[in-house]
């Protein structure tokens, strides 16, 4: 449990540093890390996996973020 809580706030401290790339893996980690942990004391892997996952989901929600909001202008004449 102690290496999960590490992790945790090496990752947050990761995030405020580079926020715009962390979007969604603090979450992912945090979730990763203590399934992988339950799951087979692997809470590392679980966190690397869960900050990629998270990433890529965030990813994907800001693409169609802007591809609604470029739907949504009226064009332009």
């Amino acid at each position: 449990m102690t290496r999960i809580l590490v992790g945790a706030l090496a990752l947050t401290a990761l995030a405020w540093t580079g926020s715009a790339e962390a979007k969604g893996c603090i979450k992912g980690a945090l979730v990763g890390g203590v399934a992988g942990h339950y799951a087979g004391h692997h809470g590392l892997v679980g966190a690397a996996a869960g900050c990629a996952i998270g990433r890529h989901r965030a990813n994907k929600q800001a693409r169609q973020d802007n591809d609604a909001a470029g739907q949504a202008q009226p064009a332009a004449r």
